[in-house]
């Protein structure tokens, strides 16, 4: 009999979330699975790792009814990653690493804030295939269902044919019903920015706080964009490498007299 392919599951959202519970079922379809995802959300920490402050890491029953080995980490989602693969699984490689289902688009510049796509980017560092899987819809309480689909044939689609070497793949998913989505598009990261403001608050002891808000603004007029695809109801899966060099600015800096 064929050996069922490891597949590690981490998030940002944490362990309890919907998220995570939806993806674990339909990663259980298709191997073993372990997943070790954070204690507690973590959303925005991009790839924020702890070296200030202990890690704890403790066995979870979470998702003892679908037969499937869990730990939550009290670490960030690259935390996660590294302490799966050089403590929990050892030895052992896992076939595919997938992180999320995050609770929120990960399209566009949202990418490098992105806890979600940290673990999955934290996995292509360690030379391991990973994908990491959004919903363009924030709440709790979203509805998963109508990507589950997707996910299964997507990530099926990654097992059997392979993630290039060092590439981890942003999937974002509209928040549309089943039947009203178009398809799936490989595409590139919308060249588009956060224009943030911090509001001013105070707390009820009088005290001055801050607290971050914005608006998404995209200046990105293609056609083949990750937020082009999702705002046309279509699936975006955008290939991503944590190597941050920009070549082409080689000429113009070789010219400094430095």
């Amino acid at each position: 009999m064929k050996k069922k392919p490891l597949i590690l599951i981490s998030n940002d959202d944490g362990i309890t979330s919907k998220g995570i519970r939806t993806l674990t079922e339909v990663m259980a379809e298709l191997g073993e699975v372990v997943v070790v995802a954070p204690d507690s959300p973590q959303s925005g920490m991009g790839h924020a790792i702890t070296v200030n402050n202990m890690l704890r890491l403790d066995k979870s029953d979470v998702f003892e009814d679908i037969g499937v080995e869990a730990y939550e980490c009290s670490g960030t989602p690259a935390d996660c990653v590294k302490l799966a693969k050089h403590h929990v699984l050892k030895d052992r490689k896992p076939d595919l690493v997938v992180s999320g289902i995050n609770h929120g688009s990960n399209s566009s510049v949202s990418v490098l804030y992105s806890g979600t796509m940290s673990a999955a980017i934290e996995a292509a560092l360690e030379g391991l295939p990973a994908i990491g899987f959004s919903l363009c819809d924030y709440a709790h309480n979203a509805d998963f269902s109508h990507i589950r689909h997707y996910i299964k044939k997507i990530t099926s689609e990654a097992i059997e044919k392979g993630i290039p070497a060092n590439v981890a793949l942003n999937v974002n998913f509209p928040s549309i019903v089943h039947g009203d989505i178009q398809g799936i598009k490989i595409c590139r990261q919308a060249k588009a920015r956060w224009q943030e403001n911090f509001e001013e608050r105070k707390d009820p002891y009088g005290r001055v706080y801050y607290w971050l808000v914005g608006d998404f603004i995209n200046e990105d007029t293609g056609l083949d964009t990750d937020v082009w695809a999702l705002d046309n109801g279509y699936i975006s899966i955008v290939p991503c490498k944590y190597d941050m060099t920009a070549y082409e600015s080689f000429p113009a800096i070789s010219q400094w007299d430095i």
